[in-house]
């Protein structure tokens, strides 16, 4: 369904749906032979029977037919090599973050964590604490299907239960968070699905919240709104050819994203505001890496910002 201004979802639907994409992308890596990345935690989050129609919907979504645009229709190979690239490019920041003598991080935030696994893998320095940030119902999915397998939190993990469209720093400050001390921020998977306005607040409050040494990393999204309403027309198109198939099309992220125009650069905010800042393209990224997308119809266009705080 479309966005609404204060609508709400659990992991199983809506955006929370997204996050379950992203982690059986992060599965299919790890289970690759040459994984980029190794989330053991993956598989176990996307495994359970509540998460069945999900992952029928991702692989309805993720898989071509004959008579599909085939310059149009979803990879999985694509989105799994796209994801390997992301998140071995946000762990490497956290690495960093945390290893730099001079800042001393040990505060880190993860906005809308989803089934984000880092508390439970990345190997986080002792007196870590790691804040995740997200509605109610998927925090405790996540933390309750992995504590029935066993698994325990690396760093103090400290589930803060709020919607970013919400008084979450107050909520973040409550849990424990110091704002007069270095924090690692990380949005991820994020900007599209927040309002424009809820996006610069967001911005703002983190510069608020972050002492001398922050750090921050975002994912930008690199569609335009013309080329947005274009895949957008297109997907339409090729979302009938596959109802008429009889295929699950009840999957579709762009419901999911909000149309507000205006939004903020996000490494042009943060320069204003004082932080050194650096882009990175994610294509250029994955060349580096060594996974180039599988077509120029489908190129890696997002970028990835962080931005250091004197």
């Amino acid at each position: 369904m479309p966005r609404a201004a204060d609508d709400s979802w659990d992991i199983a639907t809506s955006v929370g749906a997204t996050a379950v994409m992203v982690a059986l992308a992060r599965a299919a890596e790890t289970a690759g032979p040459e994984p980029l990345v190794r989330d053991r935690f993956a598989e176990v989050l996307v495994s359970t029977p509540e998460l069945e129609g999900v992952r029928e919907q991702v692989a309805a979504w993720w898989t071509p037919e004959p008579d599909d645009d085939l310059g149009f229709a979803p990879d999985s190979q694509n989105m799994i090599d796209y994801q390997a690239v992301r998140t071995h490019f946000f762990d490497a920041y956290f690495t960093e973050a945390v290893a730099a003598a001079a800042a001393g991080i040990r505060q880190v935030v993860i906005l809308a964590a989803g089934l984000d696994s880092r508390a439970y893998r990345l190997d986080w320095p002792d007196g870590t604490v790691v804040y995740e940030i997200d509605l109610p119902k998927v925090l405790e999915y996540k933390a309750e299907t992995l504590a029935a397998h066993g698994a325990t939190p690396v760093a103090d993990r400290r589930p803060v239960p709020v919607d970013l469209r919400h008084d979450w720093p107050r909520a973040l400050r409550d849990a424990g968070l110091d704002a007069t001390r270095p924090t690692a921020w990380l949005a991820e998977g994020l900007l599209p699905f927040l309002p424009a306005a809820a996006q610069e607040a967001m911005f703002a409050s983190i510069d608020e919240l972050s002492g001398p040494g922050s750090r921050v990393a975002v994912e930008i999204f690199g569609v335009d709104q013309e080329k947005r309403r274009e895949a957008e027309e297109r997907w339409q198109e090729l979302r009938a050819r596959r109802q008429a198939r009889g295929q699950d099309t009840s999957f579709n992220p762009f419901d999911l994203w909000f149309d507000d125009e205006g939004r903020p650069d996000c490494a042009d905010w943060f320069a204003a505001h004082g932080w050194a800042t650096r882009t990175v393209n994610a294509r250029e990224e994955a060349l580096r890496l060594g996974r180039a997308p599988q077509s120029d119809e489908r190129p890696f266009a997002n970028s990835f910002v962080t931005a250091t705080k004197p």
